[in-house]
């Protein structure tokens, strides 16, 4: 995404010059982006809208919604107007799937943003697929979605429509593991799950690192996420001698979670992965929190020189909620549907043609520009080639970036 959109959108929504929404209302759960003459291409984007996850569902939303905007203003795609439907998928793979069902059936439908969850896009993957409608997370992290279910030994790649602007939990969890282990010199750790798709594949993947770096696991547990009470794990924690915590989950259960540990009166960091870096997190889990860790993909998108129109065009747009973690990656998914329909076009003498979506889902393997994160490109598997991922620390009460850089396996 070139600097020059995000400067000129910037300038024109702080000037009131642009309708945020179709329907009048930024705040609606389809969203949506100008329209004008010419032929609409729509994205959709699933997400959670509501429920405990909607912090980063609602961020991943909005940051789709302004590059449909800053493509509008730009008059990137000569004839083509963008705009968003945005589905609720609750943070449940049914829905996810109904949802899919749905975006396939609306023919103007040509590429879709998200979802959040990696347990929800195992339901969606298919879907898509058949209809050769491409799928672009921003967040889902779980190897097997690109690479699959036996990605250790052999990787395939199961679905040619699926991509993603997030690294895996292949290399955040042994990230991770090597953080704790070589610079925070902890060598004993208790593993707690939420046996969902995630977490239970990031702490896996922490898991095999930690102990091939000759760390300790004293202790295992899997929670019910559906529940708040943590009391019975939280005292296996403080008689374990575990001198950390690794959870693999979000912030929903995480914070109250740190909150009974600390309790117990065990003063041991808990350290997640990117499902727990929100400011939600701090917020339940409140001064217990102090001294936590997670990882979570890519830069701070505030320190990156390329992010830095991205953060004042969405402060200008007015957005109710924060882009919170997977915003830039958002913004970049979305872009590069942008950018493989501005392929397909060009390349049909400026227009659509009647097999788009499949030709779109081709462009997307060779699509590259410099995004709001970084440099944006796939790899043969879908996959991001940026691999890079940050730790962050909390500090009177607020995330802190303490370290960055790349799995080293």
């Amino acid at each position: 995404m070139r600097q020059r959109s995000l400067i000129a959108i910037t300038a024109a929504l702080a000037a009131g010059a642009l309708t945020l929404t179709a329907c009048g209302s930024r705040d609606e759960d389809k969203g949506g982006s100008d329209t004008g003459s010419g032929t609409t291409v729509v994205i959709g984007v699933d997400a959670p809208l509501t429920g405990e996850l909607s912090a980063m569902g609602l961020g991943i939303k909005n940051s789709a919604d302004l590059a449909a905007k800053t493509a509008n203003k730009e008059k990137y795609v000569d004839g083509i107007t963008f705009k968003i439907e945005a589905l609720d998928d609750q943070a449940q793979p049914s829905s996810g799937q109904q949802n899919a069902v749905t975006f396939v059936a609306n023919k103007d439908i040509l590429g879709v943003v998200g979802p959040l969850n990696s347990g929800v896009a195992e339901s969606m993957q298919k879907v898509f697929d058949d209809a050769k409608l491409v799928e672009v997370s921003p967040a889902n992290t779980g190897p097997s979605l690109t690479q699959g279910a036996d990605w250790q030994t052999k990787k395939v790649r199961p679905y040619k429509s699926y991509f993603r602007t997030a690294t895996t939990d292949a290399i955040q969890g042994p990230y991770a593991a090597q953080y704790l282990y070589n610079k925070g010199k902890k060598k004993k750790v208790f593993v707690i799950d939420d046996k969902k798709t995630y977490g239970a594949g990031l702490a896996a993947t922490f898991t095999d690192e930690f102990k091939k770096l000759g760390g300790e696991v004293v202790g295992t547990e899997h929670i019910n996420p559906e529940t708040k009470d943590f009391s019975t794990v939280a005292t296996k924690v403080k008689n374990s001698g575990a001198d950390v915590v690794y959870y693999g989950g979000e912030y929903p259960q995480s914070g109250p979670l740190t909150k009974q540990i600390k309790a117990t009166g065990a003063k041991v960091p808990v350290v997640g992965g990117d499902g727990m870096k929100d400011d939600k997190y701090i917020a339940l889990g409140g001064s217990a929190s102090e001294g936590d860790f997670t990882t979570s993909v890519g830069a701070p998108v505030e320190e990156l020189p390329s992010a830095k129109d991205f953060v004042a065009a969405y402060k200008s747009a007015g957005y109710k909620d924060p882009y919170s973690a997977y915003g830039g990656y958002s913004y970049d998914s979305a872009w590069a549907i942008i950018e493989a329909v501005k392929k397909v076009v060009e390349d049909n003498d400026g227009k659509l043609p009647s097999d788009a979506r499949a030709k779109i889902t081709e462009a997307m393997q060779n699509i590259s520009f410099d995004g709001v994160t970084g440099k944006v490109s796939f790899d043969e598997y879908g996959d991001t080639t940026n691999k890079q991922l940050t730790v962050y620390k909390v500090e009177d009460g607020a995330w802190k970036a303490v370290d960055s850089g790349t799995y080293t396996g």
